[in-house]
């Protein structure tokens, strides 16, 4: 499969040309650079800082890779995923990610088409069809022929009311960061219907709440994607586990290059100098283990925001810096596995629910190379909104779903098919709730403290929360860290020029934190 992007993956320069005043980075080993946290953002920027000729260590708390895509096997050897990931052709660093690591043909593409549920007609699909066209005339033709959700009046409204999203590109995407979804949509004088029957799917999809509280800006990115690249809106699934199939070979990848990734190593506390500058990560002992404090030369924080601000120092909690980060918070996600005796889809792609209760959720034996299955389901679904669910037992979360599953298969249940077995993953926080004004505390990968830095789907960069994000926050990381490691000069203005990308920085002020 092709893909063109309207804008292009940050380019990573795997060799800087020395001067007489540059040190010679390759020869010398680099720096040392101590990272915690084994996610996406804490791989990729280990990767790029080996690409670049430094020594990442990466320090995972727990005994598993991925963090938000993290996977487990149970007894019967079948695998449970923290969530169910899905890869756009509008994210094109990951896809660059997966070309420099050789696994490119992981992905598995799937047909360009957006399906939904008919919550009015139990049992049967609206599809949102992309013909081979370029943007953003293909994503035009899909939502003309679609005629089960909108009528042509609503079309055409909404169309009219994305125009200024289209015309002033992210200045206009950003500023919309104040109003919510559904305010939004009536601001642009767009019909309710709109959102009930589009909106509430992909608002749940795209951040695990509804348009009533998700951020304009976080929908106007993504179908401003779509409208703009011609496979933007197309998807891949993984064809196996993250862990193994993405995480194991970056591991591989940065191991070979002299780099190191260690589990069952928690981040216990950050140490500091008088000057307030990091001395060393305190790791605290597991299974009988001894506690450490590890050193380097840098330090980066890779693990999720809400656990960031439990373990910034305590000179640091009144800097503005690290106190815009209290206006973020994780949001809470429940992903269901179901296995059946039977087959209740044949649907080899991604489907939007338009379920109260339920996101979006896929039949992975059809969509899965290593859960294939031609006989027997095996369902992941997502639970959102959570925030009611997530105190709940997995007993209830299961019969509740079994509920929803009798409208989506009323063929198959509650009679004739049968539940085998069930797992339920429960992430109390995930991703930052992309709530309206959010956007303004989003900080960048670069902080106060010169030796100390953040990667995360939360820091500043144009992909939100979203796998994209966190590859693409990694990235900036390493790029930083390479950059301000070159003394000023024509060599470090040419490092700068060679990584210029406009995802990372917002151009809107940052707030005040309420008292």
């Amino acid at each position: 499969m092709s893909s063109t992007f309207s804008i292009s993956a940050i380019q990573t320069p795997t060799k800087v040309a020395s001067s007489p005043t540059t040190p010679d980075l390759s020869q010398r080993g680099g720096l040392k650079v101590a990272i915690a946290g084994a996610g996406l953002a804490g791989l990729s920027c280990a990767k790029y800082l080996a690409d670049l000729g430094h020594t990442p260590i990466v320090y995972e708390a727990r005994d598993v890779l991925g963090g938000k895509v993290a996977a487990w096997k149970d007894e019967d050897g079948d695998w449970y995923e923290t969530g169910l990931h899905i890869f756009f052709g509008a994210y094109p660093n990951i896809q660059q990610l997966f070309k420099e690591l050789g696994i490119y043909d992981r992905l598995q593409w799937k047909e360009h088409t957006m399906i939904f549920n008919q919550p009015d007609k139990p049992g049967t699909y609206s599809r949102f069809d992309f013909p081979p066209l370029p943007a953003p005339l293909n994503g035009i033709v899909a939502i003309l022929r679609n005629n089960d959700m909108l009528t042509w009046e609503e079309k055409i409204k909404f169309a009219i009311g994305l125009l200024p999203a289209i015309i002033n590109g992210q200045k206009y995407v950003e500023d919309m960061d104040d109003y919510t979804w559904t305010e939004w949509l009536k601001k642009q004088g767009i019909p309710e219907r709109v959102n009930k029957e589009v909106f509430i799917a992909m608002a749940k999809a795209l951040n695990f709440i509804g348009p009533d509280e998700i951020s304009a800006t976080i929908i106007l990115t993504a179908l401003n994607r779509f409208l703009q690249e011609r496979d933007g809106s197309k998807m891949a699934f993984l064809d196996g586990a993250p862990p193994e199939r993405l995480c194991q070979p970056i591991v591989d990848y940065v191991t070979e290059r002299g780099g190191q990734v260690l589990l069952n190593k928690p981040l216990q506390s950050i140490e500091l100098d008088d000057a307030g500058n990091v001395t060393g990560f305190k790791i605290r002992g597991k299974d009988g283990q001894p506690e450490e404090t590890i050193t380097a030369d840098l330090y980066v924080s890779a693990m999720p925001v809400d656990i960031v601000k439990l373990l910034i120092p305590q000179p640091w909690k009144e800097m503005p810096f690290f106190e815009q980060l209290n206006g973020l918070e994780g949001v809470p996600v429940i992903n269901v596995h179901l296995w059946f005796d039977t087959k209740l889809t044949d649907v080899d792609q991604l489907l939007f629910s338009r379920s109260p209760l339920l996101s979006v959720y896929a039949d992975m034996s059809n969509t899965c190379r290593e859960y294939e299955n031609p006989d027997r389901s095996m369902l992941e679904l997502v639970l959102a909104p959570a925030k009611d669910w997530i105190g709940k037992s997995d007993e209830q979360i299961v019969e509740a779903t079994m509920s929803e599953l009798a409208k989506l298969f009323p063929q198959h249940i509650p009679n004739g098919a049968k539940l085998l077995k069930s797992k339920v993953v429960k992430t109390p926080r995930s991703v930052y709730t992309a709530l309206k004004g959010r956007q303004a505390y989003r900080p960048t990968q670069e902080t106060p403290i010169k030796n100390f830095y953040l990667s995360g789907d939360y820091t500043m960069q144009m992909y939100l929360a979203s796998m994209e994000g966190a590859v693409t926050s990694g990235k900036l990381t390493a790029q930083s860290i390479h950059r301000n490691s070159v003394p000023a000069g024509p060599v470090r203005d040419e490092i700068s020029k060679l990584w210029t990308d406009k995802t990372r920085h917002s151009s809107r002020p940052r707030p005040h934190l309420p008292e």
